[in-house]
């Protein structure tokens, strides 16, 4: 027993693991929060047990424009194939109740003159060739139509108007589905993380937008929306609580000039959610922060509409945007190579309303952030010195080495001279 217990008492082995663990940084993975809207604009939201399928044929337009392409074409070649089929199947029943079909009437005598309804359609084949040439009004001049039969000119009205109808429909739904506005939101783009920093003596909240096509999006506005999970003081849990907050935009209505990239802002005042956040608190908030682009297509007319959504990890405090737009030759330059990239600025790291309680921690934070921009360039030229003067000694070094030393020559007499060369 004794040979298993150690040299040294308990209390200091215990003493030890316990400043052995409290050195140790404890990281516990906050579980991943999902996201309402992605990155590229798209809901993260899942329908299901939805009972009133009905409701969605009562709008059979809009339904067959929300489906796939590969679906959409689907219904779009089987819409014209199965009318097809069916006037083939009517032509057929008209010209066999009729007797077309009859071999006898092929080839008949010279003294009774037979008159079919719809000439050279003795198959289903030859009905269902015909069909389609009704439908598509293509005509070959091998069958067509005589005034024999009423019916088959019925027939024919009500092929016509079937075929005009699925025209429209199916040609109006490629056309939709091809100009969809979520097309041209693909060209609007959106910074991929927001800065939160200081600007006019106010921390604000900011992303960048912009358009990469020439074309313009007529009275563009920009709204933003908190979206996080509240619980109300009567104890009931609202899962997506959304809050609109304000944009600073020194218009008094809410478009925007969308000819450049711009750097939207949001002013984190009183009413905005943002408020009791500091820097610290940031990354254990559960919020995110949606932005939506609205406006109208300069070329087509059809309203369109881009979305992103912030998270607490994509928002950097006491960062900024640098600038992209250059004038070169006398035109404006937007280098896109730079649209996301920022750079660190001096921010408090306090909320907005300990800011506006105490001002003076702006100024301290500021005064601090010039001190050390001043040590920066000290130590920057005296570097600058050192190096200078390390040259310099480097250069008299070398010129020292090549000086040719004296030499003396004794002449036979025995006297000497000295002489440099």
């Amino acid at each position: 027993m004794l040979a298993r217990k150690s040299i040294i008492p308990e209390e200091y082995v215990l003493a030890r693991i316990a400043a052995e663990n409290l050195r140790k940084p404890r990281i516990r993975d906050r579980p991943r929060k999902a996201r309402f809207i992605a990155k590229n604009g798209a809901c993260n939201l899942a329908h299901k047990n939805i009972r009133e399928q009905g409701r969605f044929l009562q709008d059979i337009f809009t339904t067959l424009v929300d489906l796939k392409w590969r679906h959409t074409l689907v219904i779009f070649t089987m819409s014209f194939l199965c009318s097809w089929l069916l006037f083939a199947m009517m032509w057929w029943l008209v010209a066999f109740a009729h007797g077309d079909m009859d071999p006898s009437t092929e080839n008949p005598s010279n003294s009774t003159k037979w008159t079919p309804c719809v000439t050279c359609v003795r198959s289903f084949t030859s009905a269902f060739l015909f069909s389609i040439e009704v439908q598509v009004t293509i005509g070959f001049g091998g069958r067509m139509m005589t005034e024999e039969c009423p019916l088959a000119i019925t027939v024919l009205i009500l092929q016509n108007i079937v075929g005009l109808i699925i025209n429209a429909v199916m040609l109006g739904c490629i056309f939709m589905k091809t100009a969809q506005a979520h097309r041209r939101a693909e060209t609007l783009i959106f910074s991929r993380q927001a800065v939160i920093a200081v600007r006019n003596g106010k921390l604000c909240f900011m992303f960048r937008v912009g358009d990469l096509r020439k074309s313009m999006i007529i009275s563009a506005s920009v709204r933003i929306q908190v979206v996080r999970k509240t619980t109300t003081p009567e104890g009931e849990i609202i899962p997506i609580h959304q809050v609109d907050i304000p944009v600073d935009n020194p218009i008094e209505s809410n478009n925007i000039f969308l000819v450049a990239p711009l750097i939207i802002c949001h002013v984190i005042d009183k009413r905005s959610p943002l408020y009791d956040i500091s820097a610290s608190d940031l990354a254990f908030q559960d919020l995110e922060l949606i932005v939506i682009l609205e406006g109208v297509v300069e070329t087509t007319g059809i309203t369109t509409q881009a979305r992103t959504s912030y998270v607490a990890e994509e928002i950097l405090w006491g960062h900024r945007f640098v600038p992209i737009v250059t004038e070169e030759e006398g035109v404006y330059a937007v280098d896109y190579s730079k649209f996301g990239n920022t750079v660190k600025v001096a921010a408090p790291r306090c909320s907005a309303r300990e800011l506006d309680e105490k001002p003076s921690i702006l100024i301290q934070t500021l005064q601090k952030s010039e001190l050390s921009h001043q040590n920066s360039l000290r130590k920057r030229n005296s570097m600058r010195r050192n190096n200078s003067i390390r040259r310099s000694n480097s250069i008299r070094r070398t010129n020292s080495s090549l000086i040719v030393p004296k030499v003396q020559f004794i002449t036979p007499e025995g006297s000497q001279s000295a002489s440099e060369t």
